[in-house]
Protein backbone atom coordinates (compact mmCIF):
# COMPACT_ATOMS: atom_id res chain seq x y z
CA UNK A 1 0.00 0.00 0.00
CA UNK A 2 1.41 3.38 -1.06
CA UNK A 3 0.11 6.40 0.83
CA UNK A 4 -0.39 9.39 -1.45
CA UNK A 5 -1.06 13.09 -1.26
CA UNK A 6 -3.36 14.48 -3.96
CA UNK A 7 -2.70 18.14 -4.76
CA UNK A 8 -5.37 20.17 -6.57
CA UNK A 9 -4.84 23.61 -8.06
CA UNK A 10 -8.19 24.89 -9.29
CA UNK A 11 -8.52 27.89 -11.57
CA UNK A 12 -11.53 29.48 -13.20
CA UNK A 13 -11.45 27.07 -16.14
CA UNK A 14 -8.80 24.52 -15.21
CA UNK A 15 -7.94 21.93 -12.59
CA UNK A 16 -4.29 20.90 -12.32
CA UNK A 17 -3.39 17.92 -10.17
CA UNK A 18 -0.42 15.92 -8.97
CA UNK A 19 -0.36 12.83 -6.80
CA UNK A 20 2.76 12.42 -4.65
CA UNK A 21 4.01 9.45 -2.68
CA UNK A 22 3.71 10.45 0.97
CA UNK A 23 7.06 8.97 1.97
CA UNK A 24 9.40 10.73 -0.46
CA UNK A 25 7.07 13.09 -2.39
CA UNK A 26 7.93 11.46 -5.69
CA UNK A 27 5.35 12.09 -8.40
CA UNK A 28 2.91 9.23 -8.96
CA UNK A 29 0.58 10.95 -11.42
CA UNK A 30 -0.03 14.40 -12.82
CA UNK A 31 -2.20 16.19 -15.29
CA UNK A 32 -4.90 18.78 -15.79
CA UNK A 33 -8.40 19.38 -16.96
CA UNK A 34 -8.68 22.45 -19.17
CA UNK A 35 -11.59 24.45 -20.57
CA UNK A 36 -13.88 23.62 -17.64
CA UNK A 37 -17.36 24.93 -18.37
CA UNK A 38 -16.80 24.53 -22.12
CA UNK A 39 -15.11 21.85 -24.20
CA UNK A 40 -13.39 20.32 -21.17
CA UNK A 41 -10.37 18.11 -21.81
CA UNK A 42 -8.32 15.82 -19.57
CA UNK A 43 -4.61 15.24 -20.18
CA UNK A 44 -2.76 13.13 -17.61
CA UNK A 45 0.23 10.85 -17.08
CA UNK A 46 0.99 8.04 -14.65
CA UNK A 47 3.55 5.27 -14.81
CA UNK A 48 4.70 6.32 -18.24
CA UNK A 49 1.19 6.09 -19.70
CA UNK A 50 -0.40 9.23 -21.14
CA UNK A 51 -4.13 9.82 -21.43
CA UNK A 52 -5.85 12.54 -23.42
CA UNK A 53 -9.61 12.66 -23.74
CA UNK A 54 -12.53 15.04 -23.90
CA UNK A 55 -15.07 15.41 -21.10
CA UNK A 56 -18.75 16.11 -21.65
CA UNK A 57 -19.30 19.65 -22.89
CA UNK A 58 -19.96 22.07 -20.02
CA UNK A 59 -18.31 19.89 -17.37
CA UNK A 60 -17.96 21.77 -14.07
CA UNK A 61 -15.27 21.47 -11.37
CA UNK A 62 -17.01 18.49 -9.78
CA UNK A 63 -17.08 16.68 -13.10
CA UNK A 64 -13.43 17.60 -13.66
CA UNK A 65 -12.47 16.12 -10.29
CA UNK A 66 -14.49 12.98 -11.07
CA UNK A 67 -12.44 12.61 -14.25
CA UNK A 68 -9.19 13.07 -12.30
CA UNK A 69 -10.21 10.49 -9.70
CA UNK A 70 -11.30 8.11 -12.44
CA UNK A 71 -7.87 8.43 -14.02
CA UNK A 72 -6.18 7.78 -10.68
CA UNK A 73 -8.37 4.75 -9.97
CA UNK A 74 -7.49 3.31 -13.36
CA UNK A 75 -3.76 3.88 -13.04
CA UNK A 76 -2.88 3.61 -9.37
CA UNK A 77 -0.74 0.81 -8.04
CA UNK A 78 -2.39 0.19 -4.68
CA UNK A 79 -2.41 3.83 -3.58
CA UNK A 80 -4.32 5.21 -0.62
CA UNK A 81 -4.97 8.95 -0.59
CA UNK A 82 -4.00 10.25 2.85
CA UNK A 83 -4.98 13.86 2.20
CA UNK A 84 -6.22 16.20 -0.52
CA UNK A 85 -4.41 19.52 -0.70
CA UNK A 86 -5.90 22.66 -2.20
CA UNK A 87 -4.39 25.95 -3.29
CA UNK A 88 -6.39 28.79 -1.77
CA UNK A 89 -5.52 32.21 -3.09
CA UNK A 90 -6.70 34.31 -0.13
CA UNK A 91 -6.38 33.38 3.52
CA UNK A 92 -6.79 36.87 4.96
CA UNK A 93 -5.06 37.58 8.26
CA UNK A 94 -6.34 34.48 10.06
CA UNK A 95 -4.94 31.76 7.80
CA UNK A 96 -1.20 32.05 7.34
CA UNK A 97 -0.28 28.34 7.55
CA UNK A 98 -1.84 25.19 6.09
CA UNK A 99 -4.99 24.03 7.88
CA UNK A 100 -7.36 21.09 7.77
CA UNK A 101 -10.59 22.38 6.27
CA UNK A 102 -13.60 22.40 8.58
CA UNK A 103 -17.05 23.97 8.08
CA UNK A 104 -15.83 26.99 10.07
CA UNK A 105 -12.78 27.35 7.84
CA UNK A 106 -14.98 27.17 4.73
CA UNK A 107 -17.24 29.91 6.08
CA UNK A 108 -14.25 32.13 6.77
CA UNK A 109 -12.78 31.56 3.31
CA UNK A 110 -16.10 32.25 1.61
CA UNK A 111 -16.08 35.68 3.29
CA UNK A 112 -12.87 36.45 1.37
CA UNK A 113 -14.36 35.82 -2.09
CA UNK A 114 -14.74 39.59 -2.80
CA UNK A 115 -10.97 39.99 -2.34
CA UNK A 116 -10.15 37.30 -4.94
CA UNK A 117 -13.20 37.00 -7.20
CA UNK A 118 -11.35 35.32 -10.08
CA UNK A 119 -9.83 32.59 -7.93
CA UNK A 120 -11.42 32.00 -4.53
CA UNK A 121 -14.78 30.63 -5.72
CA UNK A 122 -13.07 27.98 -7.85
CA UNK A 123 -10.59 27.07 -5.10
CA UNK A 124 -13.50 26.48 -2.74
CA UNK A 125 -15.51 24.62 -5.38
CA UNK A 126 -12.68 22.08 -5.58
CA UNK A 127 -12.84 21.56 -1.80
CA UNK A 128 -16.59 20.99 -1.92
CA UNK A 129 -16.18 18.52 -4.77
CA UNK A 130 -13.40 16.72 -2.93
CA UNK A 131 -15.50 16.37 0.20
CA UNK A 132 -18.18 14.67 -1.84
CA UNK A 133 -16.02 12.47 -4.05
CA UNK A 134 -12.78 11.46 -2.36
CA UNK A 135 -14.05 9.99 0.87
CA UNK A 136 -13.16 10.34 4.52
CA UNK A 137 -9.72 11.95 4.20
CA UNK A 138 -8.69 15.43 5.34
CA UNK A 139 -8.86 18.33 2.92
CA UNK A 140 -5.96 20.69 3.54
CA UNK A 141 -5.85 24.33 2.47
CA UNK A 142 -2.55 26.00 1.57
CA UNK A 143 -2.59 29.76 1.13
CA UNK A 144 -1.02 32.05 -1.46
CA UNK A 145 -1.15 34.89 1.05
CA UNK A 146 0.58 32.96 3.84
CA UNK A 147 4.21 33.53 2.77
CA UNK A 148 3.71 37.29 3.13
CA UNK A 149 2.46 37.16 6.74
CA UNK A 150 5.97 38.24 7.82
CA UNK A 151 5.49 41.76 6.42
CA UNK A 152 5.89 44.66 8.81
CA UNK A 153 3.39 47.50 9.13
CA UNK A 154 5.26 49.63 6.60
CA UNK A 155 4.44 47.05 3.94
CA UNK A 156 0.87 46.14 4.93
CA UNK A 157 -0.78 49.52 5.43
CA UNK A 158 -2.41 51.83 2.92
CA UNK A 159 -2.37 55.57 3.69
CA UNK A 160 -5.93 55.49 4.99
CA UNK A 161 -7.41 55.74 8.51
CA UNK A 162 -6.38 52.96 10.89
CA UNK A 163 -9.94 51.79 11.51
CA UNK A 164 -10.24 50.76 7.86
CA UNK A 165 -6.98 48.82 8.06
CA UNK A 166 -8.42 47.00 11.06
CA UNK A 167 -11.43 46.06 8.93
CA UNK A 168 -9.18 44.31 6.44
CA UNK A 169 -8.38 47.11 3.98
CA UNK A 170 -4.67 46.37 3.83
CA UNK A 171 -2.00 44.73 1.71
CA UNK A 172 -1.76 40.93 1.77
CA UNK A 173 0.32 39.79 -1.23
CA UNK A 174 -0.15 36.68 -3.38
CA UNK A 175 1.75 33.99 -5.31
CA UNK A 176 3.11 33.01 -1.91
CA UNK A 177 3.25 29.28 -2.68
CA UNK A 178 5.44 30.02 -5.68
CA UNK A 179 7.70 32.27 -3.62
CA UNK A 180 7.87 29.74 -0.79
CA UNK A 181 9.11 27.17 -3.32
CA UNK A 182 11.76 29.60 -4.54
CA UNK A 183 12.92 30.23 -0.98
CA UNK A 184 13.00 26.48 -0.30
CA UNK A 185 14.97 25.84 -3.50
CA UNK A 186 17.46 28.60 -2.74
CA UNK A 187 18.02 27.24 0.77
CA UNK A 188 18.79 23.81 -0.69
CA UNK A 189 20.77 24.73 -3.80
CA UNK A 190 22.06 28.28 -3.27
CA UNK A 191 22.45 28.77 0.50
CA UNK A 192 24.58 31.90 0.18
CA UNK A 193 21.93 33.59 -1.95
CA UNK A 194 19.17 32.36 0.33
CA UNK A 195 20.81 34.28 3.16
CA UNK A 196 20.83 37.44 1.05
CA UNK A 197 18.43 39.75 -0.76
CA UNK A 198 16.37 38.24 -3.57
CA UNK A 199 13.84 39.74 -5.93
CA UNK A 200 11.68 36.90 -7.20
CA UNK A 201 9.52 37.50 -10.27
CA UNK A 202 6.51 35.24 -10.77
CA UNK A 203 5.63 36.24 -14.31
CA UNK A 204 2.71 34.53 -15.97
CA UNK A 205 -0.88 35.39 -16.78
CA UNK A 206 -0.86 36.56 -13.19
CA UNK A 207 2.33 38.44 -12.32
CA UNK A 208 3.99 39.84 -9.25
CA UNK A 209 7.36 40.45 -7.62
CA UNK A 210 8.49 39.61 -4.11
CA UNK A 211 11.41 40.94 -2.06
CA UNK A 212 12.81 38.01 -0.07
CA UNK A 213 15.52 38.56 2.55
CA UNK A 214 17.04 35.58 4.36
CA UNK A 215 14.14 33.43 3.15
CA UNK A 216 11.36 35.73 4.38
CA UNK A 217 9.01 37.93 2.39
CA UNK A 218 9.71 41.61 3.06
CA UNK A 219 7.56 43.28 0.42
CA UNK A 220 5.58 42.38 -2.69
CA UNK A 221 3.80 44.13 -5.53
CA UNK A 222 0.28 42.75 -5.08
CA UNK A 223 -1.83 44.31 -2.38
CA UNK A 224 -5.28 43.72 -0.92
CA UNK A 225 -6.31 41.83 -4.04
CA UNK A 226 -4.54 40.03 -6.88
CA UNK A 227 -5.32 43.02 -9.11
CA UNK A 228 -2.62 45.37 -7.83
CA UNK A 229 0.98 45.84 -8.92
CA UNK A 230 2.31 44.69 -12.28
CA UNK A 231 0.21 44.67 -15.45
CA UNK A 232 -0.70 41.05 -16.14
CA UNK A 233 -2.25 38.97 -18.87
CA UNK A 234 -5.70 40.52 -18.57
CA UNK A 235 -5.45 42.45 -15.28
CA UNK A 236 -4.59 46.14 -15.20
CA UNK A 237 -2.27 46.10 -12.22
CA UNK A 238 -1.69 49.40 -10.41
CA UNK A 239 -4.05 52.13 -11.59
CA UNK A 240 -4.94 55.53 -10.18
CA UNK A 241 -7.87 55.04 -7.81
CA UNK A 242 -9.25 58.30 -9.17
CA UNK A 243 -9.43 56.70 -12.61
CA UNK A 244 -11.71 54.02 -11.20
CA UNK A 245 -13.95 56.71 -9.71
CA UNK A 246 -14.00 58.49 -13.07
CA UNK A 247 -15.00 55.31 -14.91
CA UNK A 248 -18.00 54.95 -12.63
CA UNK A 249 -19.07 58.51 -11.94
CA UNK A 250 -18.30 60.25 -15.23
CA UNK A 251 -18.33 57.46 -17.82
CA UNK A 252 -21.29 55.73 -16.22
CA UNK A 253 -19.76 52.28 -15.92
CA UNK A 254 -21.31 49.97 -13.34
CA UNK A 255 -19.22 48.37 -10.60
CA UNK A 256 -19.56 45.02 -12.36
CA UNK A 257 -18.44 46.51 -15.67
CA UNK A 258 -15.40 48.11 -14.06
CA UNK A 259 -14.52 44.80 -12.42
CA UNK A 260 -14.66 43.00 -15.76
CA UNK A 261 -12.57 45.75 -17.37
CA UNK A 262 -9.82 45.68 -14.77
CA UNK A 263 -9.66 41.91 -14.31
CA UNK A 264 -10.44 40.53 -17.75
CA UNK A 265 -9.94 43.18 -20.46
CA UNK A 266 -6.78 45.01 -19.43
CA UNK A 267 -3.10 44.17 -18.99
CA UNK A 268 -1.28 42.79 -22.04
CA UNK A 269 -4.61 42.00 -23.69
CA UNK A 270 -5.87 45.55 -23.28
CA UNK A 271 -2.59 47.23 -24.22
CA UNK A 272 -2.05 45.16 -27.35
CA UNK A 273 -5.66 44.84 -28.41
CA UNK A 274 -4.63 41.36 -29.53
CA UNK A 275 -3.91 38.78 -26.87
CA UNK A 276 -2.63 38.08 -23.38
CA UNK A 277 -0.42 35.29 -24.77
CA UNK A 278 3.19 36.51 -24.65
CA UNK A 279 4.31 33.90 -27.16
CA UNK A 280 1.78 35.25 -29.63
CA UNK A 281 2.77 38.85 -28.92
CA UNK A 282 6.44 38.05 -29.49
CA UNK A 283 5.63 36.36 -32.78
CA UNK A 284 3.79 39.28 -34.37
CA UNK A 285 5.20 42.45 -35.91
CA UNK A 286 2.20 44.49 -34.76
CA UNK A 287 3.48 47.67 -33.03
CA UNK A 288 0.77 47.39 -30.38
CA UNK A 289 2.18 44.00 -29.32
CA UNK A 290 5.69 45.43 -29.06
CA UNK A 291 4.37 48.34 -27.01
CA UNK A 292 2.54 46.01 -24.62
CA UNK A 293 5.67 43.95 -23.99
CA UNK A 294 7.84 47.06 -23.57
CA UNK A 295 5.34 48.46 -21.09
CA UNK A 296 5.34 45.19 -19.17
CA UNK A 297 9.15 45.05 -19.00
CA UNK A 298 9.32 48.68 -17.88
CA UNK A 299 6.82 48.15 -15.07
CA UNK A 300 8.57 44.99 -13.86
CA UNK A 301 11.86 46.91 -13.70
CA UNK A 302 10.29 49.91 -11.96
CA UNK A 303 8.63 47.77 -9.31
CA UNK A 304 11.82 45.72 -8.89
CA UNK A 305 13.78 48.89 -8.14
CA UNK A 306 11.21 49.78 -5.48
CA UNK A 307 11.56 46.33 -3.88
CA UNK A 308 15.35 46.70 -3.87
CA UNK A 309 14.86 49.81 -1.75
CA UNK A 310 12.50 47.90 0.57
CA UNK A 311 15.26 45.45 1.52
CA UNK A 312 18.35 47.62 1.03
CA UNK A 313 19.74 46.19 -2.18
CA UNK A 314 19.68 43.09 -4.34
CA UNK A 315 21.94 40.03 -4.54
CA UNK A 316 19.96 37.98 -7.07
CA UNK A 317 16.98 38.21 -9.38
CA UNK A 318 14.96 35.01 -9.82
CA UNK A 319 12.54 34.44 -12.69
CA UNK A 320 9.73 31.90 -12.48
CA UNK A 321 6.31 31.30 -14.05
CA UNK A 322 5.41 30.82 -17.70
CA UNK A 323 6.76 34.16 -18.94
CA UNK A 324 9.66 34.22 -16.52
CA UNK A 325 10.84 30.75 -17.49
CA UNK A 326 10.20 30.75 -21.23
CA UNK A 327 10.13 34.29 -22.65
CA UNK A 328 13.81 35.10 -23.10
CA UNK A 329 13.29 38.47 -24.86
CA UNK A 330 11.08 39.65 -21.99
CA UNK A 331 13.69 38.64 -19.41
CA UNK A 332 16.39 40.46 -21.35
CA UNK A 333 14.28 43.61 -21.62
CA UNK A 334 13.70 43.61 -17.86
CA UNK A 335 17.33 43.02 -16.95
CA UNK A 336 18.52 45.71 -19.37
CA UNK A 337 16.51 48.25 -17.39
CA UNK A 338 17.91 47.01 -14.06
CA UNK A 339 21.58 47.57 -14.86
CA UNK A 340 21.56 50.73 -12.76
CA UNK A 341 21.10 48.56 -9.65
CA UNK A 342 24.62 47.20 -10.12
CA UNK A 343 25.71 43.60 -10.39
CA UNK A 344 23.57 40.74 -9.14
CA UNK A 345 23.08 37.10 -10.04
CA UNK A 346 20.23 35.99 -12.28
CA UNK A 347 18.49 32.63 -11.92
CA UNK A 348 15.56 30.81 -13.46
CA UNK A 349 13.80 28.49 -11.01
CA UNK A 350 10.87 26.54 -12.50
CA UNK A 351 7.64 27.05 -10.59
CA UNK A 352 6.47 24.06 -8.56
CA UNK A 353 3.60 25.21 -6.39
CA UNK A 354 2.19 21.68 -6.27
CA UNK A 355 5.34 20.22 -4.67
CA UNK A 356 5.47 23.13 -2.23
CA UNK A 357 1.87 22.40 -1.25
CA UNK A 358 2.60 18.68 -0.86
CA UNK A 359 5.60 19.48 1.33
CA UNK A 360 3.57 21.77 3.57
CA UNK A 361 0.71 19.28 3.77
CA UNK A 362 2.99 16.38 4.64
CA UNK A 363 4.33 18.31 7.62
CA UNK A 364 0.79 19.05 8.78
CA UNK A 365 -0.44 15.48 8.31
CA UNK A 366 2.52 14.07 10.22
CA UNK A 367 1.60 16.31 13.14
CA UNK A 368 -2.05 15.23 13.28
Amino acid sequence: MIEAILVLNAGSSSLKFQAFAFEDLSVLAQGKVTRIGGDAHLSAEAGGENVSRDLPTGANHEAALKAVLGFIDAHDDNWRIRGVVHRIVHGGTDYTHPVVVTPEVMRDLEQLIPLAPLHQPHNLAAIKASEQLVGDVPDIACFDTGFHATHGDLFTRFAIPYELHDQGVRRYGFHGLSYAWIARTLAREYPALHAGRIIAAHLGNGASLCAIRAGESIDTTMGMTALDGLPMGTRAGAIDAGAVLYLQRDLGMSIDAVEVLLYEQSGLKGLSGLSNDVEALLATADPAASFALEYFALKVAQFAAALAISMGGIDAFVFTGGIGEHAGPVREAILARLKLLGSFETLIIPANEELEMATQAKTLLEAL
